[in-house]
This record gives C-alpha cells, sequence and structure tokens, in this order.
C-alpha cells in the first residue's frame, strides 16, 4: 500500500485539538450534587448511555482519520518481474613465477596481482570464475564456480614456490582453454597475466591461442611489469638478496594471443594502471541482463471514504437518538 499524495497525512495532527477541546468539554459540562454520602449509590449499576458517553467522539476521530487517508489517495499495487541472464564465464590464468615477486609493483607483482583479480571477482557476483596458476608447469588452483568467497581464499593461499620455477605460458593458457571450452556460457573469457617469456612446457603460447580461438574463448592479455631496472628477491644461504634486473617480457607475443582470440594486450607497469586494465576489462564483459517489468495501481481511497461516511452517520444517529443529550 503506498499514498499518491501523502503530505495530507499531517492532517491528523488536527486530532490534537480535537482530543483536548473534547477533554475540555466534559470537564466543563460535568454536574455536581451535594449528598451526606455516595457510598449506597456504589450499589446501582452504571446506566448504558454513562458506558456509550465518548463512542459518538470515537467514532468522530476514526472518521477523521479515514478521511484523512482517502485523502493521501492510497493505493495498491501488483506488480511482476522477470529476470534473464546471459552468463559469462572467466578464467584467470596467473603467473608465479620467481620474476613476478620484482618489486616495483608494491608490496610486489604477485601479491599486487591477487589484490586486484580479488577486487575484480568480488565486483562480478552473476560470473562462474576459475583459476590456474602457472610457473614452470601449471595446475588448477580452482574450476569454474559461483562461490567467489571459497576462489577469495583459494587467491589468497597462492605464493611463489608452490611448483617449480620458470614461465610456460603456453602450458598456463592450454590449461584455462581446457578448463573452459565445454562451457555453456554465451561469452567465455581468459584473463592471462605475465610478466615473463615462454621458456618451459611443451605448448607454445600462440598454439594455445589457436586451440582458444577454435573454442571462441578471448584472451586478455596482462603483461607486468615497469620498464627499465627491478629489484627481485632471491633467497640465498645468508638469507633474501636483492638483485638488480631488467624488465623484460615478450610483448609481442602476448599481443598476437589477444589479437588472434579477439581479446587486447595491456601492460601494467604500477598499481593504479593494473587496477584500471581490470576495470576496463570489467566495462568490455559485463554481464547482459534482460529485465521486464509490470507495475499496475488500483485505487483504495474510496473504501476509506466510505468507512469514514458510515461512522459519521452512526455518530449522528447516536447522538439524535440513544445518546441524545436533554439541553
Amino acid at each position: 500500500m503506498t499514498f499518491n499524495n501523502p503530505e495530507y497525512l499531517f492532517l491528523l495532527l488536527l486530532l490534537i485539538p480535537m482530543i483536548y477541546w473534547y477533554i475540555r468539554e466534559m470537564h466543563k459540562s460535568d454536574a455536581s450534587l451535594q449528598i451526606s454520602s455516595h457510598r449506597n449509590l456504589q450499589m446501582f449499576p452504571k446506566s448504558y448511555k454513562i458506558k456509550l458517553l465518548h463512542i459518538p467522539f470515537i467514532l468522530r476521530a476514526l472518521a477523521v482519520v479515514l478521511l484523512t487517508l482517502a485523502l493521501a489517495r492510497p493505493q495498491a499495487s501488483n506488480s511482476w518481474r522477470s529476470e534473464s541472464t546471459e552468463g559469462i564465464d572467466i578464467m584467470m590464468a596467473l603467473d608465479i613465477s620467481g620474476t613476478m615477486m620484482a618489486e616495483d609493483l608494491k608490496p610486489n607483482r604477485l601479491e599486487a596481482s591477487k589484490a586486484v583479480a580479488t577486487e575484480f571477482i568480488l565486483s562480478r557476483p552473476n560470473d562462474n570464475i576459475g583459476l590456474v596458476v602457472f610457473a614452470g608447469e601449471s595446475f588448477t588452483q580452482c574450476p569454474l564456480t559461483t562461490d567467489h568467497a571459497v576462489l577469495v581464499n583459494l587467491f589468497n593461499g597462492i605464493s611463489w614456490g608452490l611448483i617449480d620455477d620458470g614461465t610456460a605460458i603456453g602450458l598456463g593458457l592450454a590449461n584455462a582453454v581446457n578448463r573452459i571450452k565445454d562451457s555453456k556460457a554465451k561469452s567465455k573469457v581468459i584473463i592471462l597475466l605475465t610478466d615473463g617469456s615462454n621458456n618451459r612446457g611443451d605448448i607454445a603460447p600462440i598454439t594455445a591461442a589457436e586451440i582458444a580461438r577454435s573454442f571462441g574463448i578471448r584472451v586478455y592479455a596482462i603483461g607486468v611489469g615497469s620498464y627499465g631496472k627491478v629489484r627481485i628477491p632471491v633467497p640465498t644461504q645468508v638469507g633474501i638478496q636483492y638483485q638488480l634486473m631488467d624488465s623484460e617480457f615478450d610483448e609481442k607475443t602476448l599481443k598476437d594471443i589477444a589479437s588472434m582470440t579477439g581479446g587486447h594486450y595491456f601492460r601494467a607497469t604500477n598499481n593504479n594502471k593494473l587496477r584500471a586494465i581490470y576495470q576496463e576489462i570489467d566495462q568490455m564483459e559485463k554481464t547482459k541482463i534482460n529485465v521486464r517489468e509490470y507495475s499496475k495501481k488500483n485505487e483504495e481511497f474510496y473504501l476509506f471514504a466510505l468507512a469514514a461516511f458510515v461512522l459519521l452517520l452512526a455518530e449522528i444517529l447516536l447522538r439524535n437518538t440513544l445518546l441524545k443529550k436533554i439541553p
């Protein structure tokens, strides 16, 4: 129930002076009679007129309430909503090789990639999302799922050293393709994030891209790393030592992968740029939702007006018949 003119509900404040006036008039009209004792009068029952004395005023107050509600135009609404979703399935292929520990992104490339990817996952509650990790080899960290809480927990558990070091981009991409190729979704997407050049694995990156294209899978390739020298921690017998290395990787192959599959290539040189890339992908791969709404409103004021008329009529009848006052 809604009101088309809710401002009229302020008229209910008129009940306050009405009640005040009624109480004041009742006190002014009280009659008194001096007798020696009223103890014996308590034995006599009260007449029905005394019991019904305040009924006319109550009827009038209720009539005012109902008339006010009628002026506010109460409306009953019937609405229906149907929704259909065109799902998007997304596999994320994440490089966890040793060079991902470089600190040109803060605190390092791997942790920055995990944090931004987590934000991306939580912003897409309607999509199936999975995770493949790769270094010298590749394995599936999480298959396609809509349980994003589980996926985020698995993301947080990723660290360098889980698998042999190296950069098997082709193997990682092929593993992601294998996990998403049988999806029934209208749109199938792989987000490939790496900072290196393919140097391990039996599958060439371009071969994996051709397989992705054959299954209608788009690949968004993200190259992570600033330009120039970067600091990379290296474990030694005396603890962690830092080395300066050139931030270089095979951008041409990543561009070719994206171009072949109808995706895009991005270069993330800092945390803000990486976040902007994921936001751009998010806009390009929006879930399509078709919504049909139907709403019908029925006026209900006449019911309140009719009830108010009945109450006013009842008050008039009572005041002029059973509860008629003699001047």
